[in-house]
């Protein structure tokens, strides 16, 4: 049976403009040219500026019940053109309260050919039948970005038999899998990382003038046999079964070290790999004692509507015309001048609030950014800038997670302010970033040979007044990409 009822909620909706807001607010600045490049591709109504800047206040009104046209665009059309046309326009400019003036940079590009084209270029030399040509083109195709095979010989047949309608053997594509592995750099084309070193030692070993070195032979007997002894770093084990003493251990490791795990990094194309720099959103500077932010707009151009579209409002109220096709035209007009003049008060605001909320990370880490001192960096949570700026805690996450500051000390992380805070011993309150230096400075200053548990770094960070339990150190340890101690193991 069916049964009508009322009832009230309380819901929490983000309108699309609400949404655009927090994704141009997370977006970084390097990034930034490129959506404001993406909404003047797709908005007539905006435009960047050249000689002047301006931005026009934009409201609706109530809306004319006098056509049916008129009720569907809830707007009156007089008010609105009024507004567009007769207001005061106010200066806009993107780098100006927050922002400074900066010449455009452009960074030479070089141009080499692809990791592919190399080994392309390489195979073109040899003397292989088309079937064979093709499979090596159909492998070097497969390798992926460290220079591996992934993919199952039954799979590479299956590949060349849909793309190519041409069925090869398993024998076929092992062959030329070795043909392959024979190109430089040395390594590629290997199924995974034991191979790839086999035949990188084995590689190093023929280009060696006789007599050969011990190490050498000794390494790839280690590589072979003892792969899992050696990634586990076994060292014991390995003298006891090789029946060699720990120089001779450490004279084959050394060679290990020489390899590449990664062979394709060792092809350098500004095609394939491009250089990342980092593009810090905010600059801070210490004027004889005193700290200045700045925030970096150089890749925000100066905004302002379209004249033309304008024009068109200006022309429709001078010539009235109550044509269903000419309203139609100041609609489209209209639609696209309100998104614009969002996008513009979209830009400001990303501004206010990035400026806004490192301003407040500056003031609660001002001992920092004047010392640089690691050690002055205060527990800071999200909640303490959000408590400081009147900003939501998502809003300052979200500002926090993708910026960084340059400072005099370097350009940093804006998240890696953030800490939880601990008590020592004598009841201070410290960061937890410096328990983790402290906890850095312990390994790297330890005995390889010997290197500290997780129970004995606890033991050790009690004795300096930092009481936290085992797990917390191994969870530490983890976030600074420090392995364990068996890892972290040397002959």
């Amino acid at each position: 049976m069916l049964k009508q009822n009322l009832s009230q909620k309380l819901l929490q909706k983000l309108s699309p403009q609400q949404i655009q807001l927090m994704k141009l607010i997370q977006l970084p600045t390097a990034s930034l040219e490129q959506r404001i490049e993406e909404e003047l591709e797709s908005n007539p109504a905006l435009e960047e500026s050249t000689d002047y800047k301006e931005v026009f206040d934009l409201n609706e009104s109530d809306s004319d019940d006098d056509n049916e046209f008129e009720k569907e665009e809830v707007f009156e059309l007089d008010d609105y053109i009024n507004e567009y046309i007769e207001e005061d326009p106010i200066s806009y400019k993107l780098n100006g309260e927050y922002g400074q003036e900066t010449e455009e940079e452009y960074m030479p590009q070089g141009s080499s050919i692809s990791f592919g084209e190399f080994l392309l270029d390489q195979v073109g030399l040899l003397d292989l039948d088309p079937v064979e040509h093709m499979i090596a083109e159909q492998l070097i195709g497969t390798l992926d970005n460290d220079g591996y095979l992934r993919r199952e010989v039954e799979e590479l047949m299956d590949d060349i038999l849909f793309s190519q309608n041409i069925e090869v053997t398993k024998e076929q594509i092992e062959k030329m899998i070795l043909v392959v592995q024979d190109l430089e750099p040395p390594g590629i084309c290997a199924r995974d990382l034991q191979e790839s070193l086999v035949i990188q030692m084995k590689k190093r070993i023929d280009q060696s003038e006789p007599p050969v070195n011990k190490g050498k032979v000794l390494a790839l007997k280690i590589l072979s046999n003892y792969f899992d002894e050696f990634s586990k770093k076994h060292f014991t084990k390995l003298e006891k079964n090789l029946f060699i003493s720990s120089s001779e251990l450490r004279d084959a490791m050394d060679e290990i070290v020489k390899l590449n795990p990664k062979p394709s990094s060792a092809f350098i194309s500004t095609k394939q790999q491009h250089v990342k720099y980092i593009v810090p959103d905010y600059f801070i500077a210490n004027r004889d004692g005193e700290l200045e932010l700045i925030l970096n707009n150089k890749n925000a151009p100066d905004l302002h509507i379209n004249d033309n579209y304008l024009n068109i409002l200006k022309r429709y109220k001078e010539h009235r015309s109550s044509s269903r096709e000419e309203k139609k035209a100041v609609l489209f007009v209209k639609q696209k001048i309100d998104s614009a003049k969002w996008f513009i008060d979209a830009i400001l605001q990303r501004q206010h609030t990035l400026y806004k909320t490192m301003y407040a990370i500056m003031q609660y880490q001002y001992k920092y950014f004047l010392t640089g001192d690691e050690r002055s960096i205060k527990p800071m949570i999200l909640k303490d800038i959000s408590d400081m700026t009147g900003l939501d805690i998502s809003t300052v996450s979200r500002v926090a997670s993708t910026k960084f500051v340059q400072t005099e000390f370097g350009t940093k992380r804006l998240k890696d302010f953030f800490s939880e805070s601990i008590q020592k011993e004598d009841g201070e309150e410290v960061s937890t970033l410096e328990v983790k230096n402290i906890l850095k400075e312990i390994i790297e200053a330890e005995n390889k040979r010997k290197p500290h548990s997780d129970e004995k770094l606890k033991d050790m960070l009690a004795d300096a007044g930092y009481n936290i339990a085992r797990r917390t150190v191994a969870k530490y340890r983890e976030q600074l990409n420090i392995p364990v101690a068996r890892l972290r193991k040397e002959i």
